[in-house]
């Protein structure tokens, strides 16, 4: 059984909304079980324990929230055990040319500094999932998408592995 976690930060529940839409297209893979965490309950411990990790974040001023960011930077703690996971990110803004792809990146930089892989997309929404404040349904399919992609990369990985 591979395991994914999604941590997320979110005040108004749109990016909470965004992290289970996340979670359901991972669970959509065989073999995938997924935590969702609020940033606050978040451990270093999930990250060791995941195959993937998955971030979520408001958009604030092009970059990730306080919170996250504040827990992204206690993971210096496990630097290089984080090494071969996968890994994405998603957020919310509040509107168009706000912050969101910077932001998207902003938590990518982490991840890829932390030597996991990140996979894009080729047609849209390359850095990953990015909605205009509460997701709706076509956005909720972006979410699901996202979390099936990493799952889909997860599992393929660990059966090289094994």
């Amino acid at each position: 059984m591979s395991k994914i976690v999604v941590i997320y930060d979110s005040r108004t529940g749109n990016t909470e909304k965004m992290a289970l839409a996340v979670a359901r297209g991972a669970k959509k893979v065989k073999g995938i079980q997924v935590d969702v965490k609020n940033v606050e309950r978040a451990k270093l411990q999930d990250l060791l324990d995941a195959d993937g990790i998955i971030l979520g974040s408001p958009t604030y001023y092009g970059d990730m929230s306080g919170r996250l960011k504040e827990f992204i930077d206690t993971s210096n703690k496990v630097h290089g055990k984080l090494k071969g996971k996968v890994g994405g990110a998603f957020t919310s803004s509040g509107g168009t040319a706000c912050g969101a792809e910077t932001t998207l990146l902003s938590m990518l930089h982490a991840l890829l500094i932390h030597g996991m892989i990140v996979q894009g997309r080729h047609d849209d929404k390359h850095f990953g999932a990015a909605v205009i404040e509460s997701p709706g349904k076509d956005d909720e399919a972006l979410c699901v998408e996202l979390g099936q992609r990493v799952a889909s990369l997860v599992s393929t990985l660990k059966s090289k592995k094994g």
